[in-house]
């Protein structure tokens, strides 16, 4: 989001971790939703990065656009904000949902499990049910920019309406040539990253998933980051009785990692799509004939391209 900022400095913006209403504001407060992206620590993370680079913040997105009268501000009085750009429609904040919206792919989205065909059935159900997978099925955005033509066939046989999506690349992914120079330490590893399933009240075989890595590192160095919203002391322990030697980040910079791996090994991760933008030996849980066909378009300009989806939206809207 700060990256699209960039492009549209002529207009006034305000950024808002991520945030929930009502009963899962409940939840929240009682730590009980610290898998997701509105939990204290992710939102906490987002906020001190915000603070960092000096960004406006509006926190749950409560103040709006000052209303102008006389061609003054006048001070207490919000309209709703022209324009809002989010990575994600699973959970549609209240004070949203009556403005435009331009939804921005995040990244990888979830496996069709269970709940995916059962939210998908009864849609009175809440979207995030299924975690990330119903990603675009809202259908609350005037907008959905996607990574790749690959991930437009890919959501358009899911359901999104095709006239709504627009290639256009996804920041994080679009120029994975850049990780290359960096500062990290190591080179030639085998790098395992793993996935927050079990956080996310989803089954996986952690032990399988260490033991994979071992196999097909083999006297190769290897080295486990770890998701950011996992239970640290807990993988770390399973990584240390089954992976003994192993490296383990619980931070740090995943795709300058991957810059500098021999191997990535992945479950159900967005770091997949870095490993093959790289053409890196990339191991994953996913169909990986897909996943290729699904590997973001390294144009260097998503961000640019986004904006301008923004700004024609912005546009269009000022002739009404």
């Amino acid at each position: 989001m700060h990256q699209i900022s960039r492009h549209l400095g002529d207009y006034d913006h305000a950024f808002s971790p991520f945030y929930v209403n009502g009963f899962d504001e409940f939840l929240r407060k009682l730590g009980m939703i610290e898998f997701t992206i509105a939990g204290n620590k992710l939102t906490n993370r987002c906020r001190d990065y915000l603070h960092a680079q000096g960004l406006p913040i509006d926190e749950k997105g409560k103040q709006g656009a000052k209303e102008e009268k006389g061609g003054k501000e006048e001070q207490g009085k919000n309209r709703p904000y022209d324009l809002v750009v989010t990575c994600s429609d699973v959970y549609l904040q209240k004070n949203i949902k009556g403005n435009r919206i331009v939804l921005v792919q995040e990244g990888i989205t979830d496996p069709e499990s269970f709940m995916f065909h059962l939210v998908n059935k009864f849609r009175f159900l809440p979207l995030w049910f299924a975690g990330n997978a119903l990603t675009g099925l809202s259908d609350a955005y005037e907008v959905f920019c996607v990574a790749s033509e690959g991930y437009r066939d890919f959501f358009i046989k899911k359901g999104v309406r095709s006239e709504k999506i627009v290639v256009t690349g996804i920041p994080n992914f679009d120029k994975c040539s850049q990780y290359s120079s960096n500062t990290f330490p190591h080179r030639n590893f085998v790098l395992a990253c793993t996935s927050a399933l079990r956080e996310t009240l989803q089954f996986e075989n952690r032990r399988a998933f260490i033991r994979k890595a071992v196999e097909i590192a083999g006297s190769r160095q290897l080295i486990f980051k770890l998701h950011p919203s996992e239970k640290v002391r807990r993988a770390t322990r399973e990584i240390n009785k089954y992976a003994p030697g192993a490296m383990v980040f619980s931070c740090g910079n995943a795709e300058e990692m991957i810059a500098n791996c021999d191997v990535l090994i992945t479950r159900f991760s967005s770091t997949a799509l870095v490993g093959l933008a790289l053409g890196k030996e990339t191991h994953s849980d996913f169909n990986m004939e897909e996943m290729r066909r699904l590997t973001p378009v390294q144009n260097g300009s998503a961000a640019l391209n986004i904006a301008s989806v923004c700004r024609r939206l912005l546009e269009r809207k000022a002739l009404c």
